[in-house]
């Protein structure tokens, strides 16, 4: 079934705005004004992009009203986020499945991406934007799920609830593998950071992670917390459950994790109806 699924992944492919933003960022001669010219040059992710960087995420005090302005105050790792944030939205644009309504399913994905992004900053880790587009992408194994088999994977969900366990882990004994590890898969398909890669696929078990080991475990809490508080559940138990070695692996702590839990929301609900404008 894992094939199935991963040969659906093939048939959406990023833009090629992203491809080329990859292609320029591998010579080590590239400027930071050819990246503004690449961006601008393509209507649609100026668009997405000055849409972003306008938004709540990024609280500015002045609007930024062109893209040379934007790269200009953003790193590379910054543009780079943006651009593969909203290169991966336009790859499922007018999608739809009957699991999962797209617009909630975004708004979900954005509050893991400030729930990961503000447990990093607890944590004092260095690239904390980083993290966000990592919870912004992390649950995307489950659209082409969604789209290969609906049917089975509301099973799974259902199944899930009905014996308060963890989806990832019901996902396995039904189909031979969980959406992490597929996410994970069409990631590389996708020829994305190592990095993402491997974040994404070892975060329900980030014990298991070889590297980046601290921001699966980062990643898994940030899911967790946004999953029980988005289905009204307990936040480490039953379907929410937490491997005990995020613990261990962050140095943060159940009272921690509901402080932030409290900050993202808030954020969070400064950008939630305004998501579907920011990415399409």
């Amino acid at each position: 079934m894992f094939h199935k699924v991963a040969k659906t992944a093939q048939l959406i492919s990023l833009p090629d705005i992203y491809i080329k933003l990859k292609e320029l960022m591998d010579d080590p001669d590239y400027t930071m004004a050819e990246v503004a010219i690449l961006v601008g040059r393509d209507p649609g992710m100026a668009t997405r992009f000055l849409r972003v960087v306008n938004s709540p995420l990024y609280r500015r005090i002045r609007k930024i009203e062109t893209v040379s302005h934007a790269v200009s105050l953003l790193g590379i790792r910054e543009v780079h986020d943006i651009v593969l944030s909203a290169a991966v939205a336009e790859a499922f644009e007018g999608i739809q499945t009957d699991v999962m309504n797209m617009q909630k399913f975004w708004q979900r994905s954005f509050y893991c991406a400030v729930m990961t992004k503000l447990l990093a900053q607890e944590c004092e880790i260095a690239e904390s934007d980083r993290l966000f587009v990592i919870g912004l992408l992390h649950d995307i194994g489950h659209l082409f799920m969604y789209l290969a088999i609906p049917e089975e994977s509301q099973q799974a969900i259902l199944k899930a609830e009905k014996l308060n366990r963890p989806l990832y882990q019901v996902e396995r004994e039904l189909f031979g593998f969980d959406f992490a590890k597929l996410g994970g898969h069409v990631m590389g398909q996708w020829d994305l950071p190592k990095s993402l890669q491997i974040i994404t696929c070892f975060h329900p078990e980030p014990s298991k992670a070889d590297q980046f080991a601290s921001e699966a475990a980062l990643l898994h809490l940030a899911s967790s917390l946004v999953l029980a508080d988005l289905e009204g559940g307990t936040f480490g138990a039953g379907m929410f459950l937490v491997d005990p070695a995020a613990w261990k692996l962050t140095g943060l702590t159940e009272e921690h994790c509901l402080q932030t839990r409290e900050k993202a929301a808030e954020q969070f609900g400064e950008v939630a109806e305004s998501i579907s404008s920011i990415l399409n």
